[in-house]
């Protein structure tokens, strides 16, 4: 199984740097978008419960 990956992974050769950035983009890009809501929903989170502070 390990030589079929090997021989496959030579055939196609190296990846032009466009499908590089799109590999790249595929793979980490839903992490970024995941860690970009969480840090504003946090946000948004903490101006509530100060808003909630100061109406008491």
């Amino acid at each position: 199984m390990n030589v079929t990956v090997w021989l496959v992974a030579l055939h196609l050769g190296a990846l032009h740097p466009v499908e590089k950035a799109l590999t790249l983009l595929l793979a980490f890009g839903p992490f970024v978008v995941l860690a970009i809501l969480i840090v504003v929903r946090r946000r948004q989170d903490a101006g509530e419960d100060e808003e909630a502070q100061r109406d008491k």
